[in-house]
């Protein structure tokens, strides 16, 4: 059986497949053509009877409460597993971090014009007996207005080699503004001292200490099992209050095959490198694989948010993988950093740590 489609070589082939879709369509006939999901609730926006693939999702959301696309969460199960195998606030999962949404393109997701706020993901995901997307209305108070698109094939069987799709959001928080305050009357007594201290030469962040072994990285993706990783959003909250030269980035990218030890088999030159970018950008870009949705204010100040998509060049594992970066280099940065790690693998997948609770999710105060 010929699987493969979506290219434009590809329309040429015939296939045995049915299109079907799961829309928030006003089913009277009318035209309210959403779902409200009340505070608290989780909406299952549909479940599908396999096997077959989700093609394409589209969603577009509204509330009154501040953060909703950091409080909604969107949830997909495969095959009747108890836990999710895509978890995610719903902006991070379509790339709007930091709950901003702006006008970007991509080859797999797509924030589209109004102002970003059309969320689009071409993502295929695989499934043989069922999948069960639903999202999870986190607000203190507010309903979570969803309108969507869920865009599927039904297929005769799919092959052996088909591996799942898989989404984890994370996040780590280093210092909030005001707590960077405090260090002003501390000691520099420790290389965190003097990474919080807005007064130190600029050399302690950029080549102060030897990272060899990359414990204390960033965790992109930690994932067991059998698969391929195909990229991430990375987003950073630069929390440094400083006038001199403040650039985030410097950390490289270290991912680790199966159990490596340091070195790693892929080890990289620089945040900006990984994403494939160059000298400490400033400049909103968007491509196919790789661009900064977010660049930052002057000296990249408040929020950046940028991708990396291994389309042509996933990354393959056959037992574990550990995709990490560095937080600054050597770590010596305190920012607030989350990320989307998108993969594929053979099931059962690692099982993910706790979401954290909504507060806890809550970009900091622009």
């Amino acid at each position: 059986m010929d699987f493969s489609s979506g290219t434009l070589r590809n329309l040429m082939t015939l296939k045995n497949a049915r299109r079907g879709r799961i829309s928030s369509y006003d089913e009277s006939g009318g035209n309210k053509d959403w779902k409200a999901i009340a505070a608290g609730e989780t909406l299952v926006l549909g479940e599908i009877e396999g096997p077959g693939v989700v093609s394409h999702i589209w969603m577009t959301f509204r509330s009154t409460e501040k953060h909703f696309l950091r409080k909604g969460i969107l949830r997909i199960f495969w095959d009747d597993e108890s836990a999710p195998s895509v978890e995610s606030p719903i902006g991070d999962f379509f790339g709007a971090g930091h709950g901003k949404t702006v006008n970007f393109s991509s080859l797999p997701i797509q924030m589209s014009p109004e102002d970003g706020r059309g969320f689009n993901c071409f993502f295929p995901m695989p499934f043989r007996k069922k999948a069960r997307i639903e999202i999870a209305n986190e607000n203190s108070s507010q309903d979570l207005v969803a309108y969507y698109y869920i865009d599927y094939e039904l297929w005769p069987e799919l092959p052996e080699n088909i591996a799942y799709f898989h989404a984890q959001w994370r996040r780590e928080q280093g210092v909030s503004r005001d707590e960077s305050n405090l260090v002003k009357s501390l000691a520099p007594n420790n290389l965190k001292d003097f990474a919080l201290e807005p007064f130190v030469a600029n050399n302690i962040f950029e080549f102060q200490g030897q990272n060899k072994t990359g414990r204390d990285n960033y965790v992109i993706l930690d994932a067991q099992g059998k698969g391929h990783y195909v990229g991430c959003f990375f987003y950073v909250h630069n929390m440094r209050e400083t006038d001199q030269w403040d650039w985030y980035g410097e950390g490289d990218d270290m991912i680790f095959i199966d159990g490596d030890s340091w070195p790693p088999s892929l080890h990289g030159t620089g945040t900006e490198d990984y994403f494939s970018m160059a000298w400490c950008p400033s400049q909103s870009y968007a491509s196919e694989y790789f661009g900064l949705i977010l660049p930052g204010n002057n000296n990249w100040k408040g929020y950046m948010s940028m991708y990396r998509f291994h389309i042509e060049d996933p990354i393959y594992f056959s037992k574990s993988l550990k995709v990490t970066i560095e937080k600054g280099h050597n770590n010596n940065r305190f920012d607030d950093y989350s990320s989307v790690a998108f993969w594929y693998q053979a099931e059962p997948h690692k099982r993910f740590e706790s979401l954290l609770p909504s507060e806890d999710r809550l970009p900091y105060a622009d």
